[in-house]
C-alpha cells in the first residue's frame, strides 16, 4: 500500500476542523478529497438487507461523474457496499477504519483488498490512530465523529434502534450537517432508527437528485475530467 502521511490540524478538509473536537493529528495513506468535492458519508448495517444493498449501490451510481467524495468506515455490511459502489461510478471515495492504517492492523482483515483498491483508484485510508493501532471498541465511535464532521452531508441507508450508525447520525446533527435517510418499510428493522431522525427532521432519499438537492450541486456540474 501507499507511504503513509502524517496530517496536522492545519491541512485537515475545511469541516473537520470546523468540529469542537477534532483529531490531533491524521494518518493518510492515498489521497485527500479535492478541495472543491462535496464528501458525503454513507453509513448503514452491517447486517444490511437487500433492500439497503440495492438502495445505496442506486444512489452512489447516480451520484457518476460528479464532483463527490464518498466517505465510510470500510466495515461489513453497507460500508463496504459504499466503498465499492463509489470504485464502480468512477468516484473517489475515502474510508475511515476503527484501526490504524498498517496493511497488518487494518480492520476488518476481509477488507485489506478493498482498502488496496481504494487507494489505487485514488483515494484514501484514513485514521487519526498511531498506523499500528489495533482496533478497540471505544474507537468505533471516536471514528464515527469523523466521519460525521468530515462530510457536507451524512446519508444513512439502514439502522436498526440498537444500531452503531445511529451515534453518527447524532453527530451529523450535533455538527450541524445535513442528514439523509433512506426510507424503508414500517416492517423492517433496518428502518427503525433511520426513522426516528426521519421524524426530528432528517431528509428522506429516494433518488440521487435528493443527494445533488441537498448537496447544492446542479446536474449539469459534470466533473471537469469528464467533459
Amino acid at each position: 500500500m501507499a507511504e503513509i502521511r502524517k496530517i496536522a490540524p492545519g491541512d485537515f478538509p475545511q469541516q473537520l476542523a470546523e468540529i469542537i473536537d477534532p483529531p490531533k493529528a491524521l494518518y493518510l495513506r492515498g489521497s485527500l478529497p479535492p478541495p472543491d468535492h462535496k464528501l458525503l458519508t454513507v453509513v448503514g448495517s452491517r447486517k444490511m438487507s437487500t433492500y439497503g444493498k440495492d438502495a445505496c449501490e442506486y444512489l452512489i451510481q447516480g451520484l457518476a461523474g460528479y464532483p463527490i467524495t464518498i466517505v465510510s468506515g470500510l466495515a461489513l455490511g453497507i460500508d463496504a457496499v459504499a466503498h465499492r459502489a463509489a470504485l464502480a461510478a468512477g468516484l473517489q471515495t475515502l474510508a475511515l477504519p476503527g484501526s490504524g492504517v498498517n496493511d497488518d492492523v487494518l480492520y476488518p482483515a476481509s477488507h485489506r483488498g478493498l482498502a488496496k483498491e481504494i487507494i489505487a483508484a485514488g483515494g484514501g485510508i484514513m485514521s487519526e490512530f498511531e498506523p499500528d493501532a489495533q482496533t478497540m471498541l471505544h474507537f468505533f465511535p471516536q471514528r464515527n465523529r469523523i466521519m460525521a464532521g468530515i462530510s457536507h452531508a451524512v446519508l444513512i441507508v439502514e439502522a436498526g434502534l440498537k444500531s452503531g450508525t445511529l451515534i453518527t447520525a447524532k453527530l451529523a446533527t450535533e455538527y450541524n450537517r445535513e442528514l439523509l435517510i433512506v426510507p424503508h418499510s414500517i416492517f423492517s428493522e433496518g428502518g427503525a432508527g433511520g426513522h426516528i431522525f426521519m421524524k426530528l427532521g432528517a431528509a428522506p432519499v429516494r433518488s440521487p437528485e435528493d443527494i445533488f438537492d441537498v448537496l447544492g450541486i446542479k446536474k449539469n456540474e459534470v466533473q471537469k475530467e469528464l467533459l
